[in-house]
């Protein structure tokens, strides 16, 4: 018997606490299918766990599910189904569309094993425009709400969304300040000295001509070139009749801004409409995905998309590739062209779907001559380029992650490596990172924080964080299958740190090795201000030996103390000491060849885990110095804060502003607002 339908609205838990498996083999799902329901909804295949491993839609879901277990499909991770599976879950819908939105918020909560999964650590980059807003202004966002502003994009880079707006900031003359900027300014800024800004903020403004020019950036980054471009040589000549100079020499800039922007991009078709072209190009179960953007004929853009482990045919990876894409992407064109037809199933919902998300139609379409064929050729070509130059970093990877178990006398090859660094300043806000590379690349989803737990208001003990960390991160390896412990571990330091790290290795019981996990210390390059003789070295490398391996030992002590013990000695020259990794049970350390693949990628892993520690050690700064200020303010609770904050950005504004402009403030009476600008300014109430 199925089980029992769910309502849309309430997707199924992960694993429910009483989950059982019903099935153990083949024939026992097999019977679980012919119950299931023959209307639209969604499918859920559970492994015998009880994880979700595979979220699938369909109009009839017994007709689609059974395609699994007839024996004429083909796929390659069906005949695991039988194998894995220990149940089949069926969540009726209305209509398709319904289970459309449906399988993507199961599929984006629970990222199945076998389902697309864009991973895309960034998200788009867009212009908005606001023209409900007063004296309307170009900012750029990454998310996008529905605001009734007109959203413009996606770029591929900061560095074009960037150039984009200083070039509409340079030519259309639209302002560029908050709207409490806007709202307060006594005097005009510099963007009205150079030429860029009208002023509205304390000028008397020509509200129509500004309408004008918020018309045209709307036009020009709309790619609507031909339509702005015969309104502003219209515009131009008419000024230029009235002898209005100085407007005429504007328009005239704006006009060439436009041409030189136009030489920029290549026109690839001759369609005056918005078109998103898919490209894919697939060796197993590697896929890759280009999305090129074209608007008014011309390409402005193309996003790219590798996955791995795809075992669905092409038909379904490009279906789900839409539905992840699209559930994110913050425009919808006029037509979208696909390399390949689409199942029935799909195609319909898809289009219904893009359709209420634009509030307008958007064609789909398979193109098989003209114009638009070639658009396609070309995004097939580039899906292919990118795969080929996705696959030489792969064989780079392994290549560095061979050499790397070679020189390190590893027992495995790292394909998983984890980094972990401690920052701080003086103990105090102490965290750690820990950073995951996978094959060689950086595997950010995978990135974790650490706030080290200390009994003090400092933890200045390098020693103990590792430790801590450590401890932390192997117990949760050893409780949680979905922390599956590395092949292996990277610390920042010398013989203490790794000490350390073994020892709560050997406190948890994880064995290092042969049947454990590997594990290595990466000390810094050192230098050396003076030359070192080969008796003083000597001595450092005993001295090192004896105490870098005691827990109250600091990394590199024995070098520091060598260091100024001979600073007065009158030798000319110095000494560089590279990088060295230390391994367990080893005397010597190892030094990497420099320039070599194993030592870049070693270095890398080691850099990113020291930049992601800093970035989170320095926003948990930030944060506590900007909450600490306002929190010794009597008076000023947690919402009165968060108002504050919200309603002037940042301290340095809190601070500028007087007491009637703290008073406009929710929840900030004109009292308060004397203590609170007392407080900020330090002056006598």
């Amino acid at each position: 018997m199925a089980r029992a339908k769910r309502s849309p609205s309430t997707p199924p838990p992960e694993v429910p606490p009483d989950w059982k498996p019903r099935a153990r083999n083949r024939e026992q799902l097999v019977e679980i299918v012919e119950h299931l329901p023959s209307e639209p909804g969604v499918y859920i295949m559970r492994d015998r766990k009880g994880r979700i491993v595979y979220v699938g839609k369909a109009r009839k879901l017994r007709a689609r599910v059974r395609q699994y277990f007839n024996g004429h499909d083909t796929r390659m991770f069906v005949p695991l189904l039988g194998r894995i599976l220990g149940d089949i879950e069926a969540v009726v819908t209305s209509n398709d569309k319904e289970a459309m939105l449906l399988e993507n918020n199961l599929i984006k909560r629970h990222q199945p094993r076998f389902n697309v999964k864009l991973r895309d650590d960034k998200q788009f980059l867009v212009l908005r425009l606001d023209h409900k807003a007063s004296w309307p202004k170009l900012e750029l966002v990454r998310n996008i709400t529905q605001d009734g502003a007109k959203y413009f994009g996606p770029y591929h880079s900061a560095s074009s969304a960037r150039h984009t707006l200083r070039v509409v900031n340079r030519h259309f003359q639209l302002r560029t300040c908050s709207d409490f900027v806007l709202a307060h300014r006594k005097r005009p800024c510099l963007q009205y000295q150079i030429g860029r800004c009208p002023a509205p903020c304390v000028y008397e403004v020509d509200e129509d001509a500004y309408t004008e020019q918020v018309r045209d950036v709307a036009l020009f980054l709309a790619g609507r070139h031909r339509e702005l471009t015969d309104g502003l040589e219209t515009r131009m000549g008419d000024a230029a009749a009235a002898l209005d100079f100085e407007t005429a020499a504007r328009l005239r800039d704006q006009l060439r801004a436009i041409a030189t922007t136009l030489q920029r991009q290549d026109v690839v078709a001759t369609a005056d409409l918005d078109q998103d072209v898919v490209g894919m190009y697939r060796e197993g179960g590697k896929v890759e995905f280009v999305v090129m953007h074209v608007r008014q004929g011309k390409l402005m853009a193309s996003q790219r998309y590798g996955l791995d482990g795809m075992e669905l045919p092409d038909a379904e990876v490009l279906s789900g590739f839409l539905s992840a894409y699209y559930d994110e992407a913050p425009l919808i064109p006029d037509e979208l062209l696909l390399p390949l037809a689409l199942a029935e199933d799909d195609a319909a919902p898809l289009a219904d779907w893009l359709a209420d998300k634009r509030a307008k139609k958007c064609r789909i379409k398979v193109p098989v001559r003209g114009d638009r064929k070639k658009l396609i050729s070309l995004a097939e070509r580039n899906a292919a380029s990118n795969f080929a130059t996705r696959r030489r970093k792969r064989d780079d990877g392994e290549a560095a992650m061979a050499a790397l178990a070679k020189r390190l006398r590893l027992r495995r090859l790292p394909r998983r490596m984890e980094c972990y660094d401690v920052s701080h300043i003086q103990g105090s806000d102490a965290v750690a990172s820990m950073v995951v590379f996978v094959d060689g690349a950086p595997d950010k989803s995978s990135y974790r924080q650490f706030k080290i737990k200390s009994s003090g208001a400092r933890q200045n003990d390098d020693f103990a964080s590792m430790h801590q960390v450590l401890t932390r991160r192997l117990r949760r390896g050893l409780d949680d299958e979905d922390w599956a412990l590395p092949d292996l571990i990277v610390i920042d330091g010398g013989k203490g740190q790794l000490g350390r790290a073994l020892a709560a290795m050997q406190d948890l019981g994880v064995p290092h090795g042969d049947e454990g996990v590997e594990i290595v210390s990466l000390a810094k390059e050192r230098r050396f201000a003076v030359a070192p003789s080969k008796r003083g070295l000597d001595a450092l490398r005993e001295r090192e030996t004896e105490t870098e391996t005691e827990a109250t030992a600091s990394p590199g002590q024995a070098l520091a103390d060598y260091v100024v013990e001979t600073a007065d000695a009158d030798q000319g020259g110095g000494e560089v000491r590279p990088e060295r990794v230390f391994v367990p049970g080893a005397k010597v350390a190892i030094v990497l060849p420099r320039g070599s693949a194993e030592l870049y990628l070693m270095t890398r892993l080691r850099d990113e885990a020291h930049r992601f520690a800093i970035t989170h050690h320095r926003k948990r700064r930030g944060k506590r110095a900007l909450v600490s200020v306002l929190d010794d303010i009597k008076g000023v609770g947690p919402a009165t804060k968060r108002g504050l904050i919200k309603h002037f950005g940042s301290i340095k504004a809190i601070k500028a502003a007087s007491v009637e402009q703290l008073a406009e403030v929710k929840g900030v009476g004109p009292k308060l607002a004397g203590v609170i600008h007392a407080a900020m300014t330090g002056e006598e109430e």
